[in-house]
């Protein structure tokens, strides 16, 4: 059968509705195929940068590994961005090429390009991708496509990249499917869980810091079992804030670099630390770590290399989350754990001391307040997705998720522009429930354009953009380093009127600026006329209205501005 008829029924086959994509030349083989030979919805984006994303997205709701379609040139390496988002947040993706035919490679050629727009993305995609492949013998497509898939979703997921030159796509080939094994991973010594069980029973201020893996291993239910099991209070990275609800009365909170500041404090004054699918990167510990390491640490995690890495003494428990859960759920049976009671106490009586709707004073809109105001009427939103900037850090803070209502960000790559595009994937994958975004008014005109994939596909998405007219959390950072010189941030920068923009894409949109609106704004949204359309909310936000608390740069977690000063210039 010809090589892009079996691709579209291979995808198909593993369970994939949806595929973004931007039409090109060399993909068009791939395009027609799915189109003629599926069921498979090909979402039409308008910049490649938005397909990557919004694959992202997908991936990371379903478990399902999004996909994603360039043609090849311009096409493949504006995926680039998106691609290194699922890398570095272990989302599952398989990101498809279109390359020039093989007679127009320069191979080993010393010249720069033969074939229009030829490129070698596979070299420019291995080191964010688990995998690249450039298939220029058709009859290993069955089996570099099964490798993809398999590669994609086991340990912690990733992004894999084929790149198809043109006439591979069209030639015919043996439609047979080769079938892989998906290992299971590691065991952990009993030795070690019964230490971990002994140290539970033993702690007086114990906590669980979990991250994402506990979502890209599909292990949620296994996780508020154990939570449950085990009556440790959980506090979360940036990442994780959707695996345990805000009514939880284990749940303490956000911590990292503009964590909540009672999270942080119960961060430092913890007796065990339990680390579940978490990096302890420098956003979650602070470049000062010593005060970490002066307590036990159980660090699960399913790559070696990031356990001891930069937080030292911890006890490696080197495998996956489903198998830590299940050999923990062995090794104690049905046993309970005592409730630290004294110490949930005291976690609230931080909460009471530290609230995080008093950490600002703004003029106008207090942005904390308002995502409490949001999570009250946002019971029918599947997802949240925040883009990247100050108002990500007001959303983690604030908002409170209910049991099963997800939260998107991009996390280790910080790409501005994730949610617009990545609201799109999200909202297909929860099967066209509302989701609402989050965003800024310069993360905003990144990928504004996909309003129109939006309007197109009748998709009941919710943007609010939190518009301050100035690069906020940068702002912040010339405040604090540059005396307040506000280059490219606040001066030379400038926003349009998104509620205009709305409306030229067809879209119901309203703008506030009081604290009085506030509510009267977040009922108009949900209301039964707008419940299922997409809307357009601009809230003005003070352009001089900052994000705290944030950490001390070079002092413990414990430390945060505005409170405690910095002992240097750190990233923002």
């Amino acid at each position: 059968m010809k090589a892009s008829d079996y691709i579209a029924e291979f995808l198909e086959r593993k369970g994939v509705i949806c595929i973004f994509e931007l039409s090109g030349g060399m993909i068009t083989h791939l395009l027609d195929s799915v189109s003629q030979k599926t069921k498979i919805n090909i979402v039409t984006m308008h910049h490649e940068q938005s397909a990557a994303f919004a694959a992202d997205a997908f991936g990371r709701v379903t478990g399902i590994p999004g996909i994603a379609m360039a043609t090849s040139g311009p096409g493949a390496t504006n995926l680039l961005t998106g691609i290194a988002s699922c890398y570095f947040d272990s989302s599952p993706a398989v990101f498809i090429t279109g390359q020039v035919n093989r007679h127009e490679q320069k191979g080993d050629m010393g010249i720069r390009q033969l074939g229009f727009q030829e490129t070698d993305i596979v070299a420019m995609a291995k080191p964010i991708t688990k995998a690249a492949f450039l298939v220029n013998n058709p009859d290993e497509i069955p089996a570099i496509f099964e490798k993809a898939f398999k590669i994609a979703v086991e340990g912690r997921p990733g992004p894999v990249l084929i790149d198809l030159p043109m006439d591979v796509q069209r030639t015919q080939i043996d439609p047979s499917v080769i079938l892989h094994q998906q290992s299971d991973g590691f065991e952990i010594p009993q030795d070690k869980l019964n230490s971990l069980v002994a140290d539970i029973k033993a702690a007086k201020r114990p906590l669980i810091l979990v991250g994402r893996g506990v979502k890209a291993s599909q292990t949620q239910s296994a996780f508020d079992a154990f939570v449950k099991q085990t009556n440790i209070p959980v506090i979360t990275t940036l990442l994780a804030l959707d695996t345990i609800a805000a009514d939880d009365d284990l749940r303490v909170g956000f911590i990292g670099s503009y964590g909540n500041r009672w999270a942080n404090i119960a961060f430092g004054e913890c007796d065990l630390l339990i680390v579940l699918g978490s990096r302890l990167d420098i956003r979650q510990t602070g470049a000062e770590t010593k005060f970490i390491e002066n307590r036990k640490i159980y660090h699960v995690d399913c790559e070696a290399s990031e356990i001891n890495n930069r937080v030292k003494g911890c006890v490696a428990l080197v495998t996956t989350l489903p198998i830590f859960f299940k050999q923990f759920k062995t090794t104690v049976a049905d046993g309970l754990f005592c409730r630290p009671d004294n110490w949930l106490n005291s976690i609230t009586d931080l909460k009471i001391k530290w609230p995080d709707t008093e950490e600002l004073k703004p003029i106008g809109i207090n942005p904390n307040k308002l995502m409490h105001q949001l999570s009250e009427v946002s019971s029918n939103a599947a997802a949240y997705l925040a883009d990247v900037g100050s108002h990500q850090m007001w959303s983690a803070q604030s908002l409170q998720l209910n049991k099963g209502q997800l939260f998107l960000t991009s996390g280790g790559m910080g790409a501005m522009g994730f949610a617009l595009p990545a609201s799109i994937g999200a909202c297909i994958a929860t099967g066209n429930k509302p989701v609402v975004v989050l965003i800024g008014d310069g993360c905003m005109q990144l990928n504004i354009q996909e309003l129109q994939t939006i309007v197109r596909n009748k998709l009941p998405i919710k943007v609010i953009v939190l518009n301050n007219q100035t690069l906020g959390m940068i702002r912040q950072f010339q405040d604090n380093y540059f005396e307040s010189r506000y280059q490219s941030t606040y001066w030379g920068y400038d926003t349009p009127d998104f509620e205009k923009v709305a409306v030229a894409y067809g879209i119901t949109s309203k703008t506030i600026s009081t604290p009085e609106e506030v509510q009267a704004a977040f009922d108009w949204m949900w209301s039964n006329e707008n419940h299922d359309k997409p809307i357009v909310l601009q809230v003005m936000i003070d352009p001089h209205t900052n994000t705290y608390p944030k950490l001390a740069f070079g002092k413990p977690i414990t430390e945060m501005e505005p409170f405690s000063a910095p002992l240097g210039m750190e990233s923002t």
